[in-house]
């Protein structure tokens, strides 16, 4: 399957998956609110899986993992008693990372926020029900990447809509049953707890259930085994111990930061603004960065394996480029755009306008991330693991200092969006210093093509976005239609992306975009001739 094709499926499902993701994060604040001591209670223990999950899925699984797979497949049974013992491995490991969890919940709680009496019962409570989802989130993520590394890559972008659906089921159950908006936290009782807290758990299990249908595409048929001897777990120890080292690091900076922000719950710099706002913030880095760079990490793991150093190179170069042109205008778009956006998940302006400012804090770092993301894949296709280790543990430092220093001369107002906005210049110092890294394992990565690419994506982009943030305030900005409900925020959304659009694409066709001809040209030989 060809490069464009892969990331046709994968953008096609994520694209899919995030709007049903939205949907889902819509009907949740229905059900208890924008705002409050319970929200806050419940997305800290909803996230606490992710946090688990992340050192297992991004620590071993795709550094570790993916380019052993890889290499496993051109075995003559095709890696079958390899991935047998590390499908067994696997499960022994996660199953036993869940209990540790289980068992660790107020712990886990009293890491991630500032909470006391009520609201940390209520947030233990919650987690109890939420961490379960650390088991089936690893084996999701087990399954999808030996799907994504067999280049069967569709199914792993496309089931997460499994787990909105069934979530944005639940919760309607729940507003029909509680009612909706936010609830004082003395009103929350076990049987509320559990049908919102299991809801959240059973999306993540029928997710995984729904992937596994599609296991047979890897023409792989594995079986338990225990015999761990000789599968080369001294490689993976080795890998994965940096690679989780440095996922550590980065959970020093998210302890940090939640604590700065949860000292002012239930505010505009609670952590349910924080998480919506990751939420839309990811949302083109999902569809365009994970679309589109996740073929290019199988192909350069098949290109460091066979030794072909000039390929790699290649392919960071073509990589950056294509999400450069991509990313630089989701970026502007959404920053244009940011208010009616951050209307979809509050219940007034007020509301969408203090979302809003944690959001662009956000977007100011998408350009860096989407960058980092092919230099650390290429760092991962060599198996290293130990130098991402360094460049993360300098942004880690960065990011804390932000984050105190956020709180220290900010108003609870305002902590969040700094917060978010150190955050994105700590990003950029990681990628500048990712780069002259990989440039010393890998020579001359000929990076100053893209760097004028992305800055000629920029100068067509500010006037975009220019246009698109003029319309909103043209239809009355805080007080015009855009904010006048959902309806209104989702119409807004989209004649603000048709603006930023089109004038992006008229001024790259200006300016003779060779990435922008590219594009085009996929796209006629893909239409259909008369």
């Amino acid at each position: 399957m060809s490069l464009g094709r892969s990331s046709a499926i994968i953008a096609a499902g994520t694209l899919a998956s995030r709007v049903t993701g939205l949907l889902r994060s819509m009907v949740l604040v229905a059900a208890i609110g924008a705002f409050g001591l319970a929200n806050d209670a419940f997305y800290t223990a909803n996230i606490l899986p992710n946090y688990v999950f992340q050192v297992i899925s991004t620590g071993v699984i795709t550094a570790v993992f993916v380019p052993l797979i890889v290499r496993w497949s051109t075995a003559e049974d095709g890696g079958q008693r390899q991935l047998s013992k590390l499908f067994t491995l696997g499960t022994v490991v996660m199953l036993g990372v869940t209990a540790v969890a289980l068992v660790a919940a107020p712990l886990l709680v009293s890491l991630f926020s500032h909470y006391s009496g009520p609201q940390f019962d209520l947030a233990v409570a919650f987690a109890l029900w939420c961490l379960p989802q650390v088991f089936f989130y690893g084996m999701f993520a087990l399954i999808g990447e030996t799907l994504n590394a067999r280049r069967v890559f569709g199914p792993y972008a496309w089931t997460p809509i499994v787990n909105n659906i069934v979530s944005i089921a639940g919760f309607l159950v729940f507003i029909a049953i509680y009612g909706g908006g936010s609830m004082p936290i003395e009103e929350w009782d076990p049987g509320s707890i559990a049908l919102l807290g299991g809801t959240a758990t059973a999306g993540i299990v029928a997710q995984t259930i729904a992937l596994v249908i599609f296991w047979r595409k890897t023409g792989l048929h594995l079986r338990p085994d225990f015999r761990w001897r000789g599968m080369g777990l001294g490689e993976v120890r080795r890998v994965a111990t940096w690679s989780i080292a440095m996922l550590l690091v980065g959970y020093v900076v998210t302890a940090v930061q939640q604590q700065m922000i949860s000292t002012a719950s239930g505010e505009n710099a609670s952590v349910t603004v924080w998480q919506n706002a990751w939420l839309v913030f990811m949302l083109p880095y999902s569809l365009i960065v994970m679309s589109i760079g996740t073929p290019y990490f199988t192909r350069m793991s098949e290109h460091a394996a066979a030794g072909r150093d000039a390929d790699v190179r290649s392919d960071i170069g073509t990589s950056t480029r294509v999400l450069g042109m991509l990313i630089v205008i989701s970026a502007v778009t959404l920053m244009a755009a940011a208010v009616p956006l951050s209307r979809l998940f509050a219940t007034n302006t007020a509301e969408a306008e203090g979302t809003a400012t944690v959001l662009i804090g956000f977007l100011f770092g998408l350009v860096p991330m989407a960058v980092l993301f092919i230099i650390q894949r290429a760092f991962y296709a060599y198996g290293d693991t130990r130098t991402p280790f360094f460049f993360t543990a300098f942004q880690a430092a960065l990011a804390v200092a932000g984050a105190l220093a956020a709180r220290a001369l900010l108003g609870d107002a305002w902590v969040t969006a700094g917060i978010a906005f150190s955050q994105a210049v700590a990003s950029l110092a990681q990628v500048i210093l990712a780069s002259w890294l990989l440039r010393r394992h890998l020579g001359p990565l000929g990076m100053l093509p893209n760097v004028w690419a992305i800055g000629r994506f920029t100068a067509a982009a500010l006037p975009a976005g220019a246009a698109g943030y003029a319309v909103y305030l043209w239809t009355g900005g805080p007080g015009g239609w855009m904010l006048s409900g959902l309806a209104g925020a989702v119409a807004g959304c989209v004649v603000i992306g048709l603006v930023c659009s089109v004038i992006y694409a008229a001024l790259l066709a200006v300016f003779r975009a060779p990435e922008l001809s590219a594009v085009t040209a996929t796209l006629r030989a893909r239409l259909p001739r008369r």
